[in-house]
């Protein structure tokens, strides 16, 4: 038999051919990823959008929700901690300290069962389990080691919903959540300073605590509800609430400060009022 002739390239598999659709699988994967990542779910703004939803008073995020939510959770467990430490507290400091918890979380607790029936949202009527295990170490607690207990507990945990007083003071789009927000960050901050006054606070463990928790989770945890046709109400916290806080800082000389360990004798013995 004759042998048969080679046989010439042709269409994609010439040397042309070959060059042509390299040029156009590089073009492809140039393009790809820019039309890929505008069209997914998942990116920033979709996200957004997908868990707005539209009110009378503007667009309702799940990031409002989320704080709607946790300011009465706030109110729950801060407002019976404010009114032990008017009753536990072993310096006037604490006990002025509680006091400002109760006015302050009695009225936010007023302003956010009135926007939250507003926008129809329901909010839960207990404490997290987090927030009742707080509880529980305060119920423990007695003398000196209440007070550094309180105030610690108290400051750490104001520390975390203040960063979302902001968050959502400077992107919300709805009237009455940004209103909210207003009072929360009034009321959050006053009490801040007044726990801070009381001289227990430890700074360098709050540092670190907050530093720990300031890694996003791997699963963001789902949005709140939105808004519901026939929401179950709140039910009001007490004492009732006053129309507004009226309370005053207390003198931080009150209580131990950290440069005042002669007032526990020698350093050694001041070391274990202080929160390693």
């Amino acid at each position: 038999m004759r042998p048969r002739p080679p046989i010439n390239g042709r269409g994609i598999f010439s040397g042309t051919g070959l060059i042509i659709t390299g040029l156009a699988a590089t073009l492809l994967a140039m393009i790809f990823p820019i039309w890929s990542y505008a069209d997914r779910s998942g990116t920033g703004l979709d996200t957004l959008n997908a868990e707005t939803v539209s009110t009378g008073y503007g667009p309702l995020s799940a990031l409002d929700r989320d704080f709607v939510t946790k300011v009465r959770l706030a109110g729950l467990w801060e407002l019976p901690a404010g009114q032990q430490a008017r009753q536990k507290g072993a310096t006037p400091a604490v006990r002025t300290a509680g006091q400002h918890l109760v006015e302050g979380h009695a009225f936010l607790d007023e302003r956010v069962r009135d926007v939250a029936g507003k926008l129809s949202l329901a909010l839960p009527n207990e404490p997290t389990e987090q927030q009742q295990e707080w509880l529980a170490t305060l119920d423990a607690a007695e003398g000196v080691e209440y007070d550094r207990q309180f105030a610690n507990i108290l400051r750490l945990a104001h520390g975390k919903v203040f960063s979302v007083v902001a968050q959502v003071r400077a992107s919300t789009r709805n009237t009455l959540v940004r209103k909210l927000a207003d009072d929360a960050n009034t009321t959050v901050l006053d009490h801040i300073t007044v726990l801070e006054a009381t001289g227990y606070v430890d700074f360098d463990a709050l540092a670190r605590d907050m530093v720990a928790d300031s890694t996003p989770p791997l699963t963001p945890s789902p949005a709140p509800p939105g808004p519901t046709a026939d929401p179950a109400p709140a039910v009001p916290m007490t004492p009732p609430p006053s129309p507004s806080p009226s309370y005053t800082l207390p003198p931080a000389a009150t209580s131990p400060r950290a440069d005042d360990s002669e007032d526990f004798g020698e350093s050694e013995d001041y070391d274990e009022y202080v929160v390693s």
